[in-house]
């Protein structure tokens, strides 16, 4: 008896606790202007006019699936109460009624004429494209989106837009995080889109690996990009904020890892930032005929080992065992020069190795130059031709 009155006070106590820790995760949590909140049971506010009818798209279906349910079931709960045997009441004997026919017929038709034809309306409008004020291509990657501002205000610009998270707040496999989380966490990037207001922005997506999805809830906007495929879809946001979104295809073992930010700002606003991102541009802009010392190359390619390597082969280089090449006593790195070359721009698929190294010919010259000489000098390599010049990585993209 006594047992049993332990068990039930230790089962009380593990469901109060079992309780208390969502509501305090819950009360951790805090809504995110234009990304997710809290116990969300709907979609997220629009701010474009395709949102918005997305929106009453979504509440008319549902309230037209709420009628159906109370009908149908009203109707069935009915005649069984009101037509049961123990009223007395039989079995009709008649195996057909054209009255009955006509109507499961017209009625059905015109509940998806009724669904079809305002959906439709919608489609046609997301697939419009046309007269954009800006293009963006916006090339997914894993894990990480490339931005090409093609034609309007801005073109030229481009960027790679990295998850800002750092890896202290999201902690590894067995190891817990050794920082706070931000309220943001992993819905942040080091290099938001930025666009005006009030103007048509058209995306076109493609990938260089595998499949990923440009997605923004708030805009109304999905759209795949496919490696060789050219994809476009188009949004116009009607408020300044920042809106957020993800890649929403798995992609990969750090898809959770590539989220989107858009910052939607004014008119003068962009212009300012249109012209300081091309002040930036200029300034980080590389002679690729410069002759760079050894311990420099090493120095910048740590940085674009870290922004652009470090997912997939690791900190240690030792790569992840199955899935990811090792860069620590490997044979191209320690091999000649040019084949590891090679490989950064134009990638390399292995059998052994069920995920393929993409191409990376969006870094620079000199950023391939160098983090192919911090590779070869890191861990355990000692490779014979231990540094890359930018004029040599130039030389073989025109191979």
């Amino acid at each position: 008896m006594r047992d049993a009155k332990r068990l039930q006070s230790f089962l009380f106590g593990l469901s109060a606790l079992a309780a208390a820790v969502p509501a305090r995760a819950a009360e951790a949590v805090v809504d995110i202007v234009g990304g997710p909140a809290v116990r969300e049971m709907n979609l997220q506010p629009p701010v474009t006019q395709i949102a918005s009818q997305i929106y009453s798209l979504h509440t008319w279906v549902m309230v037209v699936c709420l009628v159906i349910f109370i009908a149908v079931f009203g109707v069935m709960f009915y005649s069984i109460l009101k037509h049961r045997k123990s009223l007395g009441h039989k079995p009709a004997t008649f195996h057909e009624s054209t009255a009955v026919e006509i109507a499961w017929t017209v009625v059905p038709f015109l509940i998806v004429i009724g669904m079809a034809l305002p959906a439709t309306k919608t489609v046609v409008a997301m697939k419009d494209t046309t007269n954009a004020d800006i293009t963006i291509k916006a090339t997914g990657m894993q894990w990480k989106w490339g931005y090409d501002y093609l034609k309007g205000e801005g073109e030229g610009i481009a960027f790679l837009s990295n998850l800002s998270t750092p890896r202290s707040q999201v902690g590894a496999p067995g190891v817990a995080p050794t920082e706070a989380r931000s309220p943001t966490y992993l819905i942040e990037v080091d290099n938001p889109v930025v666009v005006p207001v009030n103007k048509k922005i058209r995306i076109v997506t493609t990938a260089n690996d595998v499949i990923h999805a440009w997605s923004i809830p708030a805009f109304g906007v999905k759209q795949d990009a496919i490696p060789g495929f050219v994809r476009d879809t188009w949004f116009k946001a009607e408020k300044i904020g920042t809106y957020r979104g993800q890649c929403a295809e798995l992609c990969g073992k750090e898809h959770a890892f590539m989220p989107i930010v858009v910052n939607v700002v004014s008119d003068a606003d962009y212009k300012i930032w249109v012209e300081a991102k091309k002040k930036e541009m200029a300034a980080n802009a590389d002679d690729p005929s410069k002759t760079w010392t050894l311990d420099e190359l090493k120095q910048r390619g740590e940085k674009v080992y870290a922004a652009n390597c470090v997912v997939c082969h690791q900190a240690t280089g030792k790569g992840v065992p199955s899935a990811f090449a090792a860069l620590d006593g490997s044979p191209v790195v320690n091999g000649p020069k040019a084949e590891q070359i090679k490989v950064l721009l134009n990638g390399k698929s292995s059998g052994k190795f069920p995920a393929q190294m993409p191409g990376w010919k969006q870094l620079s010259d000199t950023e391939i130059a160098a983090v192919i000489t911090y590779t070869r000098n890191s861990w355990s390599n000692k490779a014979a031709e231990n540094i890359v010049q930018p004029a040599e990585v130039s030389a073989a993209r025109k191979l």
